[in-house]
């Protein structure tokens, strides 16, 4: 189960008591804020896109949409998301719970700006109903990432 894996990635920094498993889901942006009682923007959404071949992951605030354009002068081509069918096989969690902590290897995982406006956001820990809260910082510390990116939009307007 997925949740395992992000709880063994995370018990790398004893944070993985810090997971919250929710009675409700948690597999949507609006959904995980009504679950947490947050608002919708600190939700980290992690978004999959096939580049190359290989499957990336950009974490994002739950307010903020890609922009085709930023998204295009980062990564040198048109953002195409993972259909459903393969987020599972290419990412290593299922669709409402795709998180940044144990991942399949290969993936290549990016921050987007978006998220540094806030002390803590919320990404999803490998189910539809569970969520860790972290700072930036912690964020950072626990996720592989390759950089933080700005290929987002609708946030800051």
């Amino acid at each position: 189960m997925a949740i395992e894996k992000v709880r063994k990635h995370l018990a790398q920094w004893n944070a993985e008591h810090n997971i919250q498993e929710l009675n409700e889901s948690s597999a949507t942006v609006e959904l995980a804020a009504q679950a947490l009682g947050c608002e919708p923007e600190r939700i980290a959404k992690s978004l999959s896109f096939l580049v190359n071949d290989g499957a990336i992951l950009i974490v994002a605030a739950g307010d903020a949409k890609v922009d085709n354009a930023k998204y295009k002068a980062v990564f040198g081509t048109k953002a195409k998301m993972l259909g459903k069918d393969e987020v599972l096989e290419k990412i290593g969690h299922d669709v409402g719970g795709v998180c940044p902590f144990g991942v399949n290897e290969g993936v290549a995982i990016y921050l987007d700006e978006s998220l540094k406006r806030f002390t803590t956001v919320f990404p999803a820990c490998g189910s539809s109903n569970s969520a860790i809260e972290l700072t930036i910082s912690e964020l950072e510390a626990y996720t592989p990432y390759q950089e933080w990116v700005d290929v987002c939009k609708g946030w800051n307007e």
